[in-house]
């Protein structure tokens, strides 16, 4: 059997099922046909030109005339790309193909400055650190123990005062002085906690610290800044062994005054304080002696375990008692003098401008947390001094507000007074030897200027506040940057002049006496004031850095505003 017989078909039905049916035309070449061919009688029309045959039921009906979309604006959708965009001007992709343009940040100037720039980039575009070997080995930097160091370095600070955003910016500094770039610290009022992420395909390596105790000691805070600083400069080669060293110092390093070096400067605030609000030598003394009292026996109740609310209570009774004692003993002083002395070695001025700073830079929650403890305190000096005033009122003593009101005319006294109380406050504050000189020359410029503008030139206390405040935040700025250091000891304690005691012990007054409204406004008008000074200290030190050279090839960056939504 041949090739050609093997193909054809073995049956007859075989080839049946591809012969055309009966009567069906047939063309020349065409011998077979299919199911799917055209029946004989139905006419198609052929369609001419280079368009499909094939439709579909989304084609438009013939006839039906639907007016086009111009071209210049189409309608878009969810997978068309925007109207501005182009391929031959195609937005740049993750990495650009010139490169993440490089920041310049040099060396010459503070590493605050410095850590809060890169603190506010995005970490994509965080210059890298250089190779850093301070770990001991080869195999680069002993991470869980680089995040101890830099938790118990930022618990020390944020204990002592200092603000959120430094804090975080001191623990980015630690953390890329060791090689840890990819890193992002948080802090709120008692949590401290640092995430290190090696790459994007690591898993991140996550540590926390509580803050348990607070202390106000700014010598302590002057050795963190100093230790921070070391292991910022390149050209200082600070090991993880040398850096827990120096940091256990720190922690062993007793106070640089002693205990009644601290009375003692309470009873100097307290005296020089109520010259400020017109009192005389017997009112220095009572002053004095009232504070030194309510000191002791703060520290009696701290002894015991009591919490600092029933502290700043106890604390503020005896120089409100020695003020009625005098006004019922119908001793020729002004006994609301005496009080208001008091009260200014008591208010939580520390505090109050923390919480401010702390909500201006954009941690809410941090400010939230110290506003409600300086409410706290505020309310315990409330508690002791109207439960003082109000037995004195019911036992008759005749506590005149207008009293107080007299300022002396000699304004090198007054001058004299708040560089003083700016001097004692800075021992309270356990503050170095060596700033205390110019917080105490910083204070008296801000009496100066509160003097000027509220007494010589008939402006509102307020604004008079705020703008001396202002210059206070700003000198405080730029001591601070010439010595590297904290700017909190040369501005907390030169705030001392600017606190709001008369107000505060004049609507305490008025509540005593029972007169609600008039006490409210009183105490409005010292929560306004508190704010003035707050906002005054952290714009001056802002308005220091925007004008100041920082080192970056770009500005700072910052939140923009939320337009309301």
């Amino acid at each position: 059997m041949t090739d050609a017989e093997d193909r054809k078909p073995k049956s007859d039905e075989a080839r049946s099922m591809f012969l055309p049916p009966a009567g069906a035309a047939v063309d020349g070449d065409m011998s077979t046909t299919s199911e799917f061919a055209i029946p004989e009688g139905l006419a198609v029309p052929r369609v001419t030109g280079t368009e499909s045959e094939a439709t579909s039921e989304f084609a438009l009906p013939e006839g039906l005339d639907v007016s086009q979309v111009p071209s210049a604006e189409p309608e878009g959708s969810a997978f068309t790309p925007p109207s501005t965009y182009s391929a031959k001007h195609a937005p740049s992709a993750f990495t650009p193909p010139s490169g993440i343009p490089v920041v310049s940040l040099t060396k010459d100037v503070p590493w605050q400055d410095r850590m809060r720039t890169m603190l506010r980039m995005p970490v994509a575009e965080r210059p890298a650190p250089e190779p850093s070997q301070r770990g001991g080995d080869d195999s680069g930097p002993a991470v869980p123990r680089v995040l101890d160091l830099t938790l118990r370095i930022g618990e020390l600070l944020l204990a002592g005062g200092e603000g959120a955003e430094d804090v975080e910016a001191a623990m980015f500094a630690v953390c890329r002085s060791y090689g840890l770039d990819r890193c992002e610290p948080n802090v709120t009022f008692t949590l401290l906690a640092i995430s290190y992420q090696p790459s994007l395909v690591d898993d991140p390596v996550t540590a926390s610290r509580t803050v348990r105790r607070r202390g106000t000691d700014y010598t302590r805070l002057a050795a963190v800044y100093q230790l921070v600083d070391d292991l910022s400069d390149d050209e200082t080669a600070v090991s993880l062994e040398e850096a827990y060293r120096r940091l256990a110092e720190i922690r062993r390093n007793r106070h640089p005054y002693p205990g009644w070096a601290l009375t003692g400067a309470s009873g100097l605030l307290a005296g020089a304080a109520s010259v400020l609000v017109g009192g005389d030598l017997i009112v220095f003394v009572a002053a004095a002696l009232g504070a030194m009292l309510g000191d002791r026996l703060a520290w009696l109740c701290a002894g015991r375990g009591l919490p600092e609310f029933y502290q700043f209570t106890v604390a503020a009774t005896p120089p409100a008692a020695i003020g009625v004692a005098l006004t019922l003993s119908h001793v020729d002083v002004k006994a609301s003098a005496v009080i208001t002395g008091g009260l200014f070695a008591l208010l939580p001025g520390r505090a109050l401008v923390a919480g401010v700073q702390d909500g201006l830079t954009g941690f809410y929650i941090t400010a939230s947390a110290r506003l409600l403890e300086v409410l706290y305190f505020f309310v315990g000096i409330v508690a002791g001094v109207l439960l003082v005033l109000y037995f004195g009122v019911q036992l008759g003593a005749r506590l005149d507000p207008d009293a107080a009101l007299g300022v002396s005319d000699d304004p090198v006294l007054l001058i004299g007074a708040s560089m003083l109380l700016s001097l004692a406050f800075a021992v309270l504050l356990q503050q170095e030897r060596s700033t205390v000189v110019w917080v105490t020359l910083n204070g008296g410029v801000a009496w100066t200027v509160y003097g000027a503008m509220h007494y010589a030139g008939d402006i509102s206390p307020v604004a008079s506040t705020a703008a001396a405040a202002g210059l206070v935040g700003l000198f405080g700025q730029l001591l601070s940057r010439y010595q590297f250091a904290s700017a909190l000891p040369y501005t907390t304690a030169a705030i001392g002049p600017l606190l709001p005691g008369s107000a505060t012990y004049f609507g305490l007054l008025a509540i005593a006496q029972n007169k609600v409204d008039a006490g409210l406004v009183s105490l409005s008008k010292a929560v306004a004031l508190a704010m003035a000074i707050a906002i005054g200290v952290n714009l001056g030190s802002e308005i220091s850095r925007m004008f100041l050279r920082i080192g970056s090839a770009e500005k700072r960056r910052a939140a923009k505003r939320t337009r309301g939504f």
